[in-house]
């Protein structure tokens, strides 16, 4: 779900028999309830305006920020496979990985 520019997550709390969201590329958080979509984009919206008030008030940096480097552990027969499939499409591993990545991402 996206709210004001925003993606959220939400997730199902069968505790609280109500849908939960949260918005993971915030540096702190800002999770909020509903029972039903529309309510989610209220609780999204207010939630949102509340942390990133809170954080122009404190100094705080609001979004995470991002190096662009992080490990990833798979088997010696997967990366064997997956280096082969690089070189085969003329790419170096990392463009591949990007491109495997970026790709289930945003389907």
């Amino acid at each position: 779900m996206e709210i004001d520019g925003h993606k959220a997550v939400i997730s199902f709390d069968p505790n609280m028999a109500m849908f939960r969201g949260e918005f993971p590329g915030l540096s702190g958080g800002a999770d909020f309830y509903a029972v039903d979509v529309q309510g989610l984009l209220e609780e999204g919206r207010t939630s949102l305006k509340v942390y990133l008030q809170a954080c122009e008030e404190r100094g705080i940096t609001p979004f995470k920020n991002f190096s662009g480097r992080f490990n990833v552990r798979i088997s010696p027969d997967s990366h064997a496979d997956i280096v082969t499939a690089a070189k085969t499409s003329g790419m170096s591993l990392n463009q591949w990985v990007e491109k495997a990545l970026s790709h289930e991402a945003h389907d």
